[in-house]
């Protein structure tokens, strides 16, 4: 629910973002020429690749002697397939929106074999194979930029493995289906083409296998952030992009979006270890500042963000089980270096650069119970796009609003506790986010 309900935040900021004014030179005021306006009505044929990350909780029972662990499966991989979809343009009181209709099917090499508990005799190893979507599109247009909203049918082919004792005691694969929702912003980049970044997060169920005296529960909840290139059918085949906005100069703003982590753990008692993914998810926010050179459509800038955090984890339960988990992120933040390429309004960006936070963990286990706190130093990269926000005409043409997805990876931690007792965790996070940003440099708006 926290991964719907940040993709949902995030795609109203987008959407309200692509109906804003366009940033254009610095030159006097003026109306951009009629060959600068783009209508996004007719089919079009893309591709797309991206990288997945399931967040699976599993549970594996013995009737008779209870639930002998809770821990989350978590197949992470590149994705990559192809999409078709259908446009429709038309005015309303907000301006140009647009409804669509949109397929596509995804090759998958997401899996997770990491898994190993009963002290290492009992692996577990899950895979998403394939995966398509059906959905729906909406979202609010201004020339050629929009955000959206995504939703509708979904269904992959989920493979579950089950090793005791080196020994395959349980495999399933099977197709499931479910839902999808999801948000993304798309851009003109000239000619018939144009670029999108999204977000989707796929419920394909939950399944309970049984096999011998043994059940194992399964979920399937995957995020996919993915870009992708579209080729527009008989649309606007003569549409020029218009020259590049002015981005140089120090910019000040805030964001807001979610993340789920990926943390590869090990706990050890008594020489008894399992080896076990913690999974925190939640919210984020802070603000950011930075500053921007240009020469003429590159852009290149240095910018620095701090986050709160409400991620957690508290499912987790292992050694029997014996120890159980509560993993969170409270804060963190990013130092980064950015270089992007304007296409008119809208700046296509790369980023990467220094990442730090605050992890901390508290255990409850047989021998006692623990608190562990540290801030951690690492790395982080990531993508965007940036286009001119106006929020209804409330704010000026110094606004603009970006989508921004950051892979972040903090680094391991070992914790020892008791007298027998080691717990070992490297961090990691997909984050996809949202920010708006107040510009000094004080650019000039063309109209459409």
């Amino acid at each position: 629910m926290k991964r719907i309900l940040a993709g949902v935040v995030l795609a109203g900021t987008a959407a309200v973002s692509a109906q804003a004014a366009d940033l254009a030179v610095k030159a006097p005021y003026m109306k951009a020429p009629v060959a600068a306006v783009y209508d996004w009505t007719g089919f079009y044929i893309g591709a797309n690749v991206g990288v997945g990350l399931g967040r699976d909780l599993q549970t594996h029972s013995y009737p008779g002697a209870g639930t002998l662990n809770s821990t989350y499966l978590q197949p992470q991989g590149a994705i990559g397939g192809g999409q078709i979809g259908y446009n429709w343009q038309f005015g309303s009181m907000f301006g140009p929106m647009l409804i669509g209709v949109e397929a596509d099917i995804q090759g998958s090499g997401m899996s997770d074999g990491y898994t190993s508990l009963n002290g290492l005799a009992t692996n577990y190893n899950q895979k998403l194979d394939w995966f398509g979507t059906v959905r729906g599109r909406v979202g609010l247009v201004r020339g050629p930029a929009f955000g959206y909203f995504t939703g509708g049918y979904a269904v992959g082919n989920v493979k579950t493995t089950v090793t005791e004792g080196g020994l395959v005691a349980f495999e399933n694969s099977k197709t499931r289906s479910g839902w999808v929702i999801g948000s993304g912003v798309e851009a003109a980049l000239g000619g018939n083409w144009s670029g999108k970044i999204e977000y989707l997060y796929l419920d394909l169920g939950n399944q309970t296998d049984f096999f011998g005296n043994q059940s194992l529960r399964t979920e399937a909840r995957e995020s996919i952030f993915r870009v992708g290139l579209n080729y527009r059918i008989g649309g606007n085949g003569m549409y020029v992009t218009p020259p590049p906005a002015n981005w140089a100069g120090l910019y000040i703003g805030g964001n807001f979006g979610g993340a789920t982590a990926r943390d590869r753990s090990s706990v050890t008692i008594a020489g008894v270890t399992d080896a076990f993914n913690l999974a925190p998810d939640g919210f984020f926010g802070g603000g950011q500042i930075g500053y921007n050179w240009q020469a003429a459509n590159w852009v290149f800038g240095v910018e620095a963000d701090f986050q709160g955090s409400t991620l957690k984890d508290q499912r987790a339960a292992v050694l029997g089980p014996a120890v159980f988990y509560d993993a969170k992120l409270p804060w963190f933040g990013t130092a980064r270096g950015r270089i992007g390429y304007s296409l008119g309004s809208t700046l296509f960006y790369g980023t990467a650069g220094y990442a730090y936070g605050n992890i901390k963990t508290d255990i409850v286990s047989a021998i006692g119970n623990y608190s562990f706190k540290t801030t951690k130093g690492g790395w982080a990269a990531g993508a965007g796009i940036e286009t001119p926000f106006q929020l209804f005409g409330l704010l000026g043409p110094n606004w603009t609003s970006k989508t921004e997805y950051l892979y972040v990876d903090l680094g391991s931690t070992t914790d020892a506790f008791g007298a027998t007792g080691i717990n070992t965790t490297k961090v990691t996070q997909h984050t996809l986010r949202t920010g708006i940003n107040y510009h000094f440099n004080q650019p000039v708006v063309a109209k459409y």
